[in-house]
Parts: structure tokens; C-alpha cells; sequence
């Protein structure tokens, strides 16, 4: 047993998908002891941005320090859009013939197109061919870059208790900062929020800790029963061999997903736990395992030890168990990784096409996916709302997939090096 742990770590591929594995197994186990709120409590609202959020009252309130910075640039970069700057392109270009199109080209920045579009835009200069729509269009753009560019700061006012009226308390000049880490309430999303406003990292945690729970179950179930019927199809022969076979092969006609997305939707939505998803994931997914261990199994059934333990008079258990088990057990072992990989998966599917688990209190892989998609995440640009959850389906199943791979070259002598 030692030796054969010393082959399997020796393999780069194993030892590479073991690394990632493990690491995505230790982020699940100690970020809820680190950050201990509900993954599914609404904080925040519809897919804000990846950042940190601070309270606005508070930063009113905390102590401001004056830094000499050019807040201006900032923010007309910042507030001025990029369909905004190519309005001023095309008025530069069309209607003014004093700027050379050498010079709209030169101006790559944003501050540098509102700068030349500024020194040379006229309200008064004709535009021909343009609608009057087009025209104030741009007379607006001009006013909120004027307001921008002539802000001196905020008065901020207060309501008197007394007299009801509204009273001037502070008033906040441009260049006036605040130190971040002296807001008492701030609020940090590394990954932004999701359609619900909840935190995308805390639920991506959650959802890939429930997801491996349902991989692991459905594993289980599927090798459970493939490695039961493949070592007692391949034994004991004739009729139950027929009658397992002919199982087997129904399974695998069908596609093992349609019967899933049957029984699926005959369970019906108040029915779909995510533990009993992984059941019925586990139930559809043993006839390759089973197909493969009868065939290793035939294989074994007629060599030396066990004829040996049949003349002995060992009982059908004992021989299965000791004198052929330990023979198909490596091979077992990579059956159940893939397993695993195949259940995530499979569960990921079904929440997508909305027959996955039906629950408020949990989520999942495929069901972050599936709200995503619900509300529209990929055309609102919130990318964090499924880029993320893609990631993390495609680590876990690399990271299986190369374990398998490197136990496949240490325990089949047709690729062992």
C-alpha cells in the first residue's frame, strides 16, 4: 500500500489535480469559519460591480483630509462616456473645419477628446444636416461637462429639529479626502453581487461545497451500484449475467441524461432536494462502471487464486471480496473520481434547463449559472455572475480528470513508463 502511494504521488498529472483539488477542498472548509454570514442573505442590490462600498453619510461625517490632486480629470474621464467622446469626435470632424482630423486622431485619452472638443465647440455654429434633436443633444453634453469642470465642492445640509428648516452643516470642498479605513461602515464584494444582491464570493463557496456534496453522493450511489452488479455479473455468470446485461444495455441505449431529466420532472419541484438530485444523479450514471468491472471481472474469474479459494470451499462473498475485489480496486478508485466530475456536471445541466435542485436555503454551481442566465447577467455585463462559476466547474473537473489520468498511467501497465 505504501509503495503503490509512493507510484501515485510520483505523478506529475496526479499530483498537479490533487494540488488544485485540494485547494478548492481547503477554500470551502475555512472561508465560512472566516466570513460566518448567510451566502444567501441580500446585502447588496442587482449585480453591482466587483469593489468595495462605503457609506456616504459616514464618509460625510468622517474627518477630511485636503489633497492637492487633479480631481477634475478624474472625473470628467470617469463621468463623460464613450458614445459622449465620440459625439465630440464627430463634431470636431463634421462641423469644425479649424481642427485638422490629424488632430482628433492624436487625441487618444478620454481628458484629451473633451479638451480639444471644448477649446473649439460653439453652440451658435451651424449644423448642417443635423435634427434639432442631434443639436441639443450636444447642448447638454456641453452643460454637464461646464457643471463638472465649474464644481467647487457640496454644501450639505441638515434639518433643524427645532425650526423644521434646512440648515447648512458642512461644506465639502474638490480636493477633500477621506481616509477609507476610518468609514465605520463599509462593505466589500470581491466578486460583486448577484441577481438577488448577494455577495458572489461568499455564494460561489457555499454553491461549490453543495455541488461537491452532490459529486461525492452521486458517486458513490454510481459506483456503488456499478462495482455490485459488474463484480456479481461477472462471477456468477448465466442467467444473472444475462439479466444484468440486458439492464446494462437498456441503461446505455437511452441516454443515461433523458431518463435523468425524466425522473427529474416526475419528482416535481417541491420533490428536488439537492440530496436526493444526487441519488437520482447516482442511479443513472453505474452502467459504465458496471460494463467495465464485469469485463475486468470475467478476466479474473477463472486464474489460479480463485480457482484455489473454490476448491477450498470459500463462500461466493469471501472470494468475491478478497480474491477479486482487491484486483479491480485501483481501477474502482478511478471510476469514482470520474464519477464525481460526471455528478457536478450532471447536476449543473439540470439546474440549467431548471430541473436542479429546488431550494432557498442552499445554491449551487448550476443553479448560480441558472439564475445568471435568468436575469440576463451576460447582457447586463455582469460577468462575475457566471465567469466565476464556469471557473470553478472547469477547475474541479480538470483537477479530477488529471488525478484520474495520473492513476491511469501508474496502474495500466500499457502507460506506465
Amino acid at each position: 500500500m505504501k509503495y503503490q502511494l509512493q507510484l501515485v504521488f510520483k505523478s506529475q498529472k496526479f499530483v498537479t489535480g490533487f494540488v488544485i483539488f485540494a485547494a478548492v477542498f481547503l477554500l470551502i472548509l475555512f472561508y465560512p469559519l472566516l466570513v460566518t454570514k448567510n451566502p444567501l442573505e441580500m446585502t447588496g442590490g442587482l449585480f453591482y460591480k466587483p469593489g468595495t462600498y462605503v457609506s456616504v453619510t459616514d464618509a460625510v461625517d468622517t474627518q477630511s483630509y485636503k489633497i492637492n490632486k487633479d480631481v477634475v480629470t478624474g472625473k470628467l474621464t470617469k463621468s463623460v462616456t464613450a458614445e459622449e467622446q465620440q459625439l465630440m469626435r464627430d463634431w470636431l470632424l463634421n462641423y469644425c473645419p479649424e481642427v485638422k482630423p490629424e488632430e482628433v486622431s492624436d487625441a487618444k485619452k478620454a481628458y484629451d477628446i473633451i479638451e480639444l472638443w471644448l477649446q473649439y465647440y460653439d453652440k451658435t455654429v451651424e449644423m448642417e444636416g443635423a435634427t434639432k434633436a442631434v443639436k441639443n443633444q450636444y447642448v447638454r453634453l456641453y452643460d454637464k461637462v461646464e457643471n463638472i469642470l465649474e464644481s467647487e465642492g457640496y454644501i450639505v445640509s441638515r434639518k433643524n429639529a427645532e425650526t423644521g428648516e434646512m440648515e447648512e452643516v458642512a461644506a465639502i470642498e474638490t480636493k477633500e479626502f477621506v481616509n477609507v479605513k476610518d468609514i465605520p461602515n463599509r462593505v466589500t464584494f470581491p466578486l460583486g453581487t448577484d441577481n438577488f444582491g448577494r455577495d458572489v464570493l461568499t455564494e460561489l463557496v457555499a454553491a461549490t461545497r453543495t455541488s461537491l456534496k452532490i459529486g461525492l453522493l452521486a458517486g458513490t450511489v454510481a459506483t456503488a451500484i456499478g462495482l455490485t452488479l459488474g463484480l456479481l455479473a461477472g462471477y456468477v455468470g448465466g442467467m444473472i449475467d444475462n439479466v444484468i446485461t440486458f439492464i446494462t444495455n437498456m441503461f446505455t441505449v437511452i441516454p443515461s441524461f433523458i431518463i435523468l431529466i425524466l425522473i427529474a420532472s416526475g419528482l416535481g419541484q417541491a420533490g428536488r432536494g439537492a440530496m436526493l438530485v444526487a441519488v437520482v444523479i447516482g442511479f443513472t450514471s453505474w452502467p459504465w462502471t458496471c460494463r467495465s468491472v464485469r469485463a475486468q471481472t470475467i478476466s479474473l474469474r477463472n486464474r489460479d487464486h480463485v480457482n484455489l479459494s473454490k476448491l477450498s470451499g470459500h463462500s461466493l462473498p469471501r472470494i468475491v471480496l478478497t480474491d477479486i475485489l482487491p484486483y479491480v480496486a485501483s481501477y474502482v478508485v478511478m471510476a469514482y473520481i470520474l464519477q464525481i466530475a460526471s455528478g457536478i456536471l450532471s447536476e449543473a445541466q439540470l439546474s440549467m434547463i431548471g430541473l436542479g435542485p429546488s431550494t432557498n436555503k442552499v445554491a449551487t454551481l448550476g443553479l448560480m449559472m441558472n439564475w445568471a442566465m435568468q436575469f440576463q447577467a451576460p447582457l447586463s455585463g455582469a460577468w462575475w455572475a457566471f465567469i466565476p462559476v464556469v471557473l470553478s466547474i472547469a477547475m474541479i473537473s480538470f483537477s479530477l480528470n488529471l488525478m484520474n489520468t495520473g492513476l491511469d498511467q501508474v496502474f495500466n501497465p500499457q502507460l506506465r513508463e
